[in-house]
């Protein structure tokens, strides 16, 4: 049985098995947040406040520290240069809190130094929230009008015509999705660096965000898995139409 074949016969079951990974991982990802948001850090120095100083330490003078309503929802926007922090983040002197903040920190930096992966990342966003959105259901279109509904050759080809630009598009995504995950790695790698560097956490408290900040790249890493996944499954199914 060939690759294509595989995808085609059990591609549902290993999207199930990557769902429940994708699930597990989640679930790890809050759990070590929860566990150190309930760590202080020795230093007292909240979500905010570590960010305020390292991003004035390392020359970024032109960004907004925020506060976004939610947990877990921290993120830095390179077009209004805000970065924005969550309740659980913002005010609170944990080490967990004092880590992902230095993580969005490691955005704002990547934005102000140039950094290639992160320009590649800003470049593929309108492509891939339309290729995420509505590839899979134009793949699914298309495969169904190849094999179910056409019977001429040129209904044929319009079906396979909408399958092709579903699978573009969705690649749009998987693309996106493969290039974030440099982005992410190298923005927790400055975090934990500069963290360490500075000595904004202790010795035995650094093992701490280092915890948080990888269970979080392990969500970066099954949200791509996820996607390759689903893009090869659609994929088996065009073929198998054909």
């Amino acid at each position: 049985m060939g690759f294509w074949e595989i995808m085609s016969t059990y591609g549902l079951i290993i999207s199930i098995i990557m769902m429940v990974i994708s699930l597990i991982i989640s679930a790890n990802c809050k759990h070590a947040f929860n566990k150190y948001s309930k760590v202080m850090a020795s230093n007292g120095m909240t979500g905010a406040e570590a960010a305020q100083r390292i991003l004035s330490a390392y020359g970024v003078h032109d960004v907004t520290i925020q506060h976004i309503s939610g947990n877990l929802t921290d993120n830095y926007n390179p077009k209004d240069k805000t970065l924005n922090l969550s309740d659980s983040v913002i005010a609170s002197n944990s080490i967990a809190a004092i880590g992902v903040a230095a993580h969005e920190c490691g955005h704002a930096i990547q934005d102000n130094v140039g950094f290639v992966p992160n320009k590649i990342r800003a470049a593929l966003v309108p492509g891939a929230n339309i290729g995420s959105r509505f590839g899979p259901y134009l793949a699914i279109i298309g495969v169904i009008m190849m094999g179910y509904l056409d019977s001429d050759a040129a209904d044929n080809n319009i079906g396979s015509t909408i399958f092709f630009i579903g699978i573009v598009l969705f690649a749009l995504a998987v693309l996106f999705y493969l290039v974030t995950l440099p982005v992410e790695l190298d923005a927790s790698r400055r975090a934990l660096k500069i963290l360490e560097k500075d000595g904004l956490l202790a010795g035995s408290e650094m093992a701490g965000a280092r915890s948080v900040l990888s269970a979080a790249a392990m969500t970066y890493v099954a949200a791509a898995a996820s996607a390759i996944v689903t893009l090869l499954r659609l994929i088996s199914y065009g073929k198998r139409r054909n």
